[in-house]
């Protein structure tokens, strides 16, 4: 039988402290978002974001930046604790990234793409997440260092980007620390 919910702020954080340092491991995350169209998509991503201890934000093309109403209602104040950048191009973001040391993992269903769990996730990664329709531009896609996808049951081909991302991130995050020196 559960017990009852947690309402104290400094319950909920010691709680989350004590299966983060059992469960998660030691990395730097980041999220690049390509050309996303809806801000609160953009704010849910803030929130991912500090639930996986990502360093940061890189927003590129069209993204909604903040501050932006819509951002601050889904980002439930995150927005203002995450860095973020923005970059108009898209390859100007992906090249600074892979400048510092970035490797970037694609969420896309590519011919290639492996798996999101068995994927070998390296201590620093950006996870790129495309443009809710249209997915991770061809030419994006080419510099990214490996892809992967969630297998999905029913009829659709995707989820939303916020819930794809967030499912991703968790489980690099939470897996047992790798070598770094794998190419997938």
């Amino acid at each position: 039988m559960p017990g009852k919910t947690l309402r104290s702020k400094t319950a909920i954080r010691r709680l989350h402290e004590r299966f983060s340092a059992e469960f998660g491991r030691e990395m730097t995350i980041a999220f690049l978002l390509q050309d996303w169209d809806d801000p609160y998509n953009v704010g849910g991503m803030f929130r991912v974001a500090d639930g996986v201890g990502a360093k940061e934000l890189i927003l590129t093309g069209h993204t909604p930046q903040p501050p932006h109403p819509q951002i601050h209602v889904t980002s439930m104040g995150h927005h203002r604790r995450i860095p973020w950048r923005y970059f108009e191009r898209h390859e100007e973001a992906v090249a600074r990234l892979k400048l510092e040391g970035y490797h970037l993992v694609a969420i896309e269903i590519t011919d290639d793409a492996q798996h999101y769990k068995l994927y070998p996730y390296p201590e620093k990664v950006c996870f790129v997440v495309g443009n809710e329709v249209n997915g991770v531009y061809g030419k994006v896609l080419s510099l990214c260092d490996g892809a992967v996808f969630i297998p999905m049951a029913g009829k659709g081909k995707s989820l939303n980007v916020v819930v794809a991302a967030a499912i991703v991130a968790f489980e690099a995050w939470q897996r047992p620390q790798q070598s770094d020196s794998v190419s997938p």
